[in-house]
């Protein structure tokens, strides 16, 4: 079965999708800091995921893979299981020294087989953590003290 970006690429072969990234995420991506071990071929790195959804993550990196690079990965939710995925490195960000937008060098990686087992637990992660994100009470919230 192929993915949505292998689908696309068929359909629009030539014209490049230039949206911003944001626009073109049909999955919520929530803000992590997760130690993530990767290995492309016999090369055994480590970094750290900056962002999750249920179908990718964003690896910062200084040495990111090329795209189309397959990827195991393993990473562990305080709490939860070790997951042990593969994905496929779709883009990147390559380090600049001059990068006046700031963003950070890495890659994005979207995963390939996930089992539904697999893809459930993802799906669990992500709202876990766009839960605690969003539940950042301020100091004018009438929940902040739980008590609503």
């Amino acid at each position: 079965m192929k993915s949505k970006t292998e689908r696309r690429k068929e359909l629009m072969p030539v014209v490049e999708d230039r949206r911003a990234a944001s626009n073109r995420r049909t999955d919520r991506r929530v803000p992590v800091e997760l130690e993530v071990d990767y290995r492309a071929s016999e090369t055994f790195l480590f970094a750290y995921i900056t962002d999750i959804s249920a179908m990718g993550i964003f690896v910062r990196t200084e040495t990111p893979s090329p795209r189309g690079t397959h990827l195991n990965l393993r990473f562990r939710v305080a709490g939860g299981e070790l997951m042990e995925l593969e994905g496929e490195v779709i883009w990147i960000n390559s380090p600049r020294p001059d990068d006046a937008e700031g963003r950070n060098p890495g890659m994005g990686i979207e995963f390939r087989n996930l089992s539904a087992a697999q893809r459930e637990e993802m799906l669990r992660m992500v709202r876990t953590f766009a839960y605690l994100n969003d539940d950042k009470p301020g100091d004018d919230d009438p929940g902040a003290n739980g008590l609503s």
